[in-house]
């Protein structure tokens, strides 16, 4: 047994299988993996790992084990997965998860691959696990893999206590530890037990909380971007692979960024935070549906086009469509009266929370400070923007801020 003193959980204990994963070059590569990207260019403190998550993410899953008197070898296999949970993120976790994908077919939970081979799998196998098993259970398929992956899932109760925690945001920190111990499993669905409406819409509610605040922020978003645009031409212009860039750590991008010199200047701004600006920031309501639809080829056209109009160097503008907004949270399932009901059946939140999301969407377009005021009209022409709202290089006077302006 090894014993972890942890900044949320305070003592971990790592045994059996998990003990054992612990030291494998794929757990400890998580160490040089950034919790939140980008984001400790907003708030300075969240230099948190994924390693740290993952111990928490096992932490959580061990006293959710407990709780339903779940042991044994089904209890090994789960404890195992939560170590494992993450070890299919790219470099800055998911800020280049989409590139990675249209080259490889694979998001970070698909992890079949990574856990056949080298000394994760046989880790597994000399204590007696399949190391599909793990995967299937790292992608929440079975009754126990709710646990690791789902509406109710531990992965989700650490992340935002430990995000909360380490960018001093309050609005993540939830009753962990009531969550955990109200879970239960009726008809190998994970549901919490009766009187727990107020603790799931806290689950909910933080989540919709931190999500502007944190990690779509819109600094944070065009830094995201910023990274997304260098890899890409990292992949293009130098002799890293798709499966290698999937491996590395944010350490090892950084320097492949500085070292091509074709994404050299993309490592010199993140490096100094001379970052791209906002040229557009648009409501949902202003933004046409085959805008906010558009895949990414689609996304390139309109961003050649923008740059084209604005008089701009191709790949000076970037297009930062976020995903229609989703409440996952919003189908756990909760005993009420006796009887299993959906969130979003019983709570008036959550209606409110999704008219929230759809109010805080935005679209941006990012380009170098100097081009900003010509890449804004050539987007809200070319994107057929509805509003002139949409600029936020709007013309005020000398010394004027405006709430856009906080933490530029």
């Amino acid at each position: 047994m090894k014993t972890i003193k942890d900044s949320v959980h305070d003592h971990i204990e790592v045994e059996g299988v998990a003990r054992a994963l612990f030291d494998t070059p794929a757990v400890q590569r998580l160490r040089r993996i950034k919790q939140l990207g980008p984001a400790h260019l907003v708030y300075p403190s969240a230099n948190h790992t994924r390693f740290e998550h993952s111990l928490g993410v096992y932490h959580l899953a061990c006293e959710g084990l407990d709780h339903l008197g779940i042991q044994g070898k089904r209890a090994e296999r789960v404890r195992a997965a939560a170590m494992l949970h993450d070890i299919g993120h790219a470099p800055y976790s998911h800020t280049i998860e989409e590139v990675v994908y249209r080259h490889t077919g694979k998001y970070h939970d698909d992890v079949h691959d990574l856990l056949a081979e080298n000394e994760v799998g046989d880790v597994l196998r000399n204590h007696g696990h399949d190391p599909d098993t793990i995967a299937d259970l790292i992608a929440g398929e079975g009754k126990l893999g709710q646990l690791v992956s789902g509406e109710l899932d531990v992965d989700r109760m650490d992340y935002l206590v430990r995000d909360a925690h380490h960018t001093g945001v309050p609005y993540g920190t939830i009753d962990h530890a009531r969550l955990v111990r109200e879970l239960t499993l009726v008809d190998d669905e994970l549901v919490l037990e009766e009187g727990n409406v107020p603790t799931a819409e806290s689950l909910l509610l933080a989540r919709a909380l931190m999500n502007p605040t944190v990690y779509n922020h819109h600094v944070t978003r065009i830094c995201r971007g910023i990274l997304q645009r260098a890899s890409e031409r990292l992949l293009a212009e130098s002799d890293v692979t798709p499966e290698r860039l999937r491996r590395m750590d944010d350490h090892d991008l950084f320097a492949a960024l500085r070292a091509t010199p074709e994404t050299s200047e993309y490592a010199r701004r993140l490096s100094e935070r001379d970052l791209y600006k906002r040229a557009v920031w648009a409501e949902m309501g202003d933004v046409p549906e085959e805008v906010i639809d558009a895949d990414h080829d689609e996304i390139r056209e309109f961003e050649a086009d923008i740059a084209d109009a604005a008089g701009v160097e191709q790949g000076e503008v970037i297009i930062d469509v976020l995903g229609r907004p989703s409440m996952t949270e919003s189908s756990t399932r909760v005993i009420v009266n006796g009887e299993i009901r959906r969130l979003d059946q019983q709570s008036a939140l959550v209606a409110a929370l999704r008219h929230v999301q759809r109010e805080q969407w935005r679209l941006g377009v990012y380009a170098p400070e100097d081009d900003t005021d010509a890449v804004g009209h050539a987007a809200e022409s070319v994107l057929g923007l509805e509003t002139d709202g949409a600029l936020v290089n709007e013309i005020r006077s000398p010394g004027q801020r405006t709430t856009l302006d906080q933490f530029e």
